[in-house]
């Protein structure tokens, strides 16, 4: 147990580090992988620790984030805590994983054109 908590302080500080916009581009990609894991049906214990680690990004970032960012996370935060609670049903039904990832993908877009990593006026 000591050694997970470990573990995951040292993501914690190493994800930190980042400035804003690098930290909302690695949760953007993060979505962007549940998008690609959802069309592996045999991946699904992978995309649940993806959107375990996701969660955890968002806590991280929205303390340092503007109020709209603190907005658009937290609606962020709230589905991806529903897909947890049916994650099972979500996975086993071909539809509703497909779904998830289409939904995951609009969400990376998203969150990357929250991160102005992309901006195209500078």
């Amino acid at each position: 147990m000591n050694n997970s908590k470990e573990k995951l302080f040292a993501k914690k500080t190493r994800y930190l580090r980042d400035q804003l916009p690098v930290r909302l581009g690695n949760l953007a990609s993060n979505l962007a992988r549940i998008d690609s894991i959802s069309k592996h049906p045999t991946l699904g214990d992978s995309a649940s620790k993806v959107i375990f680690e996701s969660k955890l990004f968002i806590e991280w970032t929205a303390v340092d984030a503007s109020l709209s960012q603190q907005v658009e996370l937290l609606e962020l935060q709230r589905i991806l805590a529903r897909w947890g609670l049916a994650w099972n049903e979500i996975w086993d039904d071909p539809e509703r994983r497909n779904h998830i990832g289409y939904e995951a993908r609009q969400w990376s877009n998203r969150v990357l054109a929250l991160s102005g990593l992309f901006d195209t006026n500078n």
